[in-house]
């Protein structure tokens, strides 16, 4: 079974401006626009984010779409910095696809315009979310950039 070559929606330490994004994304990708998760809540981590499902609430960040000669290295190595590995019991996030919403209001990109888009999304692993919605800290807003 192959992959499909989903774009990645990034809320944290993936979006411009932070770290990751200069060592995983850049110069990989070719496009990065504003989009939002619904239904899913942002909490704050040991330096990171973690997403959860909750309905009601909306995660800021980016829908990034790799360049096609980059794509499957790129996929291995998030999977690697994300924790994840498929059916690993230990896994800190499950990479799922779902689907998210290009901001309508983002610029004037013919494209930016509310659609939604399947993508691949890293929530926290079923055992990390059980542990956030009892003791974790919520990041209001949804947006890890502007949780100050």
């Amino acid at each position: 079974m192959t992959t499909p070559p989903l774009p990645f929606f990034v809320y944290g330490t993936l979006r411009p401006g932070e770290p990751n994004h200069d060592l995983f994304l850049r110069g990989r990708t070719d496009s990065e626009e504003p989009a939002r998760l619904h239904s899913a809540a942002l909490y704050d981590g040991p330096g990171y984010p973690y997403a959860v499902e909750a309905p009601g609430a909306v995660i800021v960040g980016e829908l990034v779409t790799a360049r096609p000669e980059t794509y499957p290295q790129l996929l291995r190595e998030l999977d690697r910095l994300e924790d994840y590995a498929p059916g690993d019991p230990a896994n800190l996030y499950e990479r799922v696809e779902l689907r998210v919403t290009r901001d309508a209001d983002a610029d004037a990109d013919a494209e930016a315009d509310g659609t939604s888009v399947r993508a691949w999304v890293y929530l926290a692993a079923p055992a990390v979310t059980a542990r956030l919605r009892t003791h974790g800290k919520l990041i209001e807003g949804g947006d890890w950039i502007n949780r100050r």
